[in-house]
């Protein structure tokens, strides 16, 4: 398997790198299983946040005892340089670390920078000095806050969604990205559960040389999947191609990505997953999406008031609430078996 060098960090790590967001709803014990089953498969590096509620307790409690071993990345989604501080302490503690190799700003909606009154990325450096940060990192959802970030140059990597739905300008950020030598972390490289072929999804990833996706892994299934890829990549062959083919051409342009820019809604729609349930009952089929609780969010969209809120601040241009009635209006046909899934 490829080695992937993370830009201008010099770190490495085979081109299959472990997204820790999905063990915060598993056991801890199962979760620890799942962490140090990858690191003995060969990961050595892990993606965690603040905001993936005990997930920085988990990685913490599979690798404070072979620190040096792995990477750690986590995320602050603090909006001052004070609440950033805090974060990191915690994050330190949480973790069982003295320092975190990767410490990313997590989806702001601007690119802070020193002065900008913020005080953000005078906190970051600082952190840097004394020793807690190796290295300074952002995420991003939006393409302008994304290549922003990238062309200040205060950034040493950068995690951005991509997968194979990528248009133009999501592939236009990962070569700036090499071109700046700034470390490219793909999230989000099975759409969030919409895309279900994972020889696919890795495939089309390894075209590129610069990229390290984090796949979100919560189940020894799915672990199972990318372990087996680390001795037998998959290869974009004529049949995997077809499957790319065909699910851009069923998903690429008006569908939602999940990444919850558009919350809160006023009303308490859980827009980021109503208004994707179509797409999500089909190709992630589940029991979990025709509950009586799943069933109660989906007829909240009837509640819509057309505030354009969500609308308004949908990074990628989505009419957010006409998406929102094609689902329901869809969902209601499949509980009454109009339409078989």
């Amino acid at each position: 398997m490829r080695t992937v060098r993370l830009g201008k960090t010099e770190i490495t790590s085979p081109q299959n790198a472990f997204g820790a967001l999905p063990v915060q709803r598993v056991s801890e014990e199962y979760a620890v299983m799942l962490l140090t089953r990858a690191f003995d498969a060969g990961f050595t590096f892990f993606d965690t946040a603040r905001a993936y509620t005990d997930s920085e307790k988990k990685v913490g409690m599979a690798f404070s005892h072979m620190r040096d071993k792995v990477t750690i990345a986590t995320k602050t989604a603090a909006q001052t340089g004070d609440a950033l501080i805090k974060d990191l302490e915690t994050s330190l503690r949480t973790l069982k670390t003295d320092y975190i190799d990767i410490y990313q700003l997590h989806n702001p909606s601007f690119c802070p920078r020193p002065g900008d009154g913020s005080g953000l990325y005078e906190a970051l450096e600082k952190a840097k000095a004394e020793g807690k940060i190796l290295h300074i990192g952002i995420t991003a959802h939006r393409p302008d806050v994304a290549r922003e970030a990238v062309l200040s140059g205060l950034y040493e990597t950068l995690q951005f969604p991509f997968c194979y739905l990528a248009t133009e300008t999501d592939t236009d950020i990962v070569r700036l990205c090499a071109e700046q030598d700034v470390g490219f972390i793909a999230m989000k490289g099975l759409s969030g559960g919409l895309l279900t072929n994972s020889a696919a999804a890795y495939s089309w990833m390894a075209q590129f040389e610069n990229v390290l996706p984090i796949w979100g892994i919560q189940r020894e299934s799915e672990l199972a999947e990318f372990i087996a890829y680390m001795k037998e990549p998959p290869q974009m062959t004529a049949e995997v191609r077809s499957v790319i083919e065909r699910d851009r051409a069923e998903l690429i342009g008006n569908f939602c990505r999940a990444c919850g820019y558009c919350m809160p809604c006023p009303v308490g729609i859980e827009i980021n997953n109503c208004a994707r349930m179509s797409q999500l009952i089909r190709r992630s089929p589940s029991a979990q999406h025709l509950t009586e609780e799943a069933r109660a969010k989906m007829m909240k969209i009837e509640e819509c008031v057309n505030c354009g809120s969500c609308k308004s601040k949908c990074p990628y241009g989505l009419d957010t609430p006409e998406l929102l009635r094609l689902n329901l209006a869809d969902y209601k046909n499949i509980l009454e078996g109009k339409v078989k899934i």
